[in-house]
C-alpha cells in the first residue's frame, strides 16, 4: 500500500466538498471557508485526519444538486489554516489521492457526507511507462523556459520535480491551466501510460510555437542585431 492510500485507510465516510474544479493529487489548492456548514466541516476534521473530499461540480451542467454517484474526485489534506474574523479562514489543501464516490449516507451533518473507494493508477509496464514519462518532463522543460523567456525572464523559472510517472503526470496537469473537462478526464484515468501519452500530445502542440514566439521577442529586443535571420 503507497504512503498515500496509508493516509485515507479506515476512512468509512468522507467529507465532500463540491467546487467547480478539478483538484488533482499533489495539487496546492487555497479555499475561503465562509459558509456556516464548511466551517462545521472544518471543525469536524480538525479533530480526525485533516481531510475532506473535492468532487467537481458545476450546477449550470447538471439538473442534480450535487455531485452523482461514480463520479471522481480528489481527496484534500489541509495543511495550513488561518483564521479570519467572523470564524472564517483561509486554508491550504493539497491533493492526496483520488476516489470514486459510491453513495451518499446520512451522518447527521449539514455537509455532504459519502461513502467513496479510494484508487490509484493500475501497474503497468515500467519500461512504456519510463520512457514516456521522460518525454513528458522534457517538453515540460522546454515549455516552461519558453514561457519565461516571453514573460521578460521576471519571476522565476516555472519547475517541478522529477518525481516517479504517476505524481510526475499529476504535477505536469496542475502546472497548466486546463479546462476543467480535460483536467477531469486526465483525473478519472487509471493508466499512467495513457495520461503521460495525453500529456504529450497537448504538450506538442504547444512548445513549437511558445518557442518560437520566445526566440521571436528575443530577437526584437536586440533591435534586429543579431546574426539570426527570420525566414519570411
Amino acid at each position: 500500500m503507497s504512503e498515500t492510500l496509508e493516509k485515507v485507510s479506515g476512512i468509512e465516510y468522507l467529507p465532500i466538498f463540491p467546487l467547480p474544479l478539478v483538484l488533482l493529487p499533489n495539487e496546492l489548492l487555497p479555499l475561503h471557508i465562509f459558509e456556516p456548514k464548511y466551517r462545521q466541516m472544518l471543525k469536524d476534521i480538525e479533530l480526525k485526519r485533516n481531510v475532506f473530499g473535492v468532487s467537481r461540480f458545476e450546477p449550470a451542467d447538471d439538473f442534480e444538486n450535487r455531485p452523482l454517484p461514480n463520479s471522481v474526485g480528489c481527496v484534500a489534506e489541509v495543511r495550513e489554516v488561518q483564521p479570519v474574523p467572523d470564524e472564517r479562514s483561509n486554508i491550504v489543501t493539497t491533493g492526496l489521492v483520488r476516489y470514486r464516490l459510491l453513495e451518499y449516507v446520512d451522518v447527521g451533518a449539514p455537509y455532504l457526507t459519502a461513502e467513496v473507494e479510494f484508487f490509484e493508477d493500475d501497474k503497468e509496464n515500467e519500461d512504456e511507462i519510463g520512457p514516456a514519462a521522460d518525454e513528458v518532463y522534457e517538453l515540460f522543460n522546454r515549455i516552461a523556459k519558453a514561457a519565461f523567456k516571453l514573460s521578460g525572464n521576471r519571476g522565476r523559472l516555472p519547475e517541478i520535480p522529477q518525481a516517479e510517472p504517476e505524481p510526475l503526470s499529476f504535477l505536469v496537469t496542475a502546472a497548466f491551466n486546463l479546462d476543467n473537462e480535460l483536467k477531469y478526464q486526465l483525473l478519472e484515468l487509471t493508466s499512467t501510460l495513457k495520461r503521460l501519452e495525453k500529456l504529450k500530445s497537448i504538450l506538442e502542440q504547444s512548445v513549437g510555437q511558445m518557442e518560437e514566439s520566445a526566440d521571436i521577442q528575443k530577437l526584437a529586443s536586440t533591435n534586429g542585431h543579431s546574426n539570426k535571420k527570420l525566414d519570411l
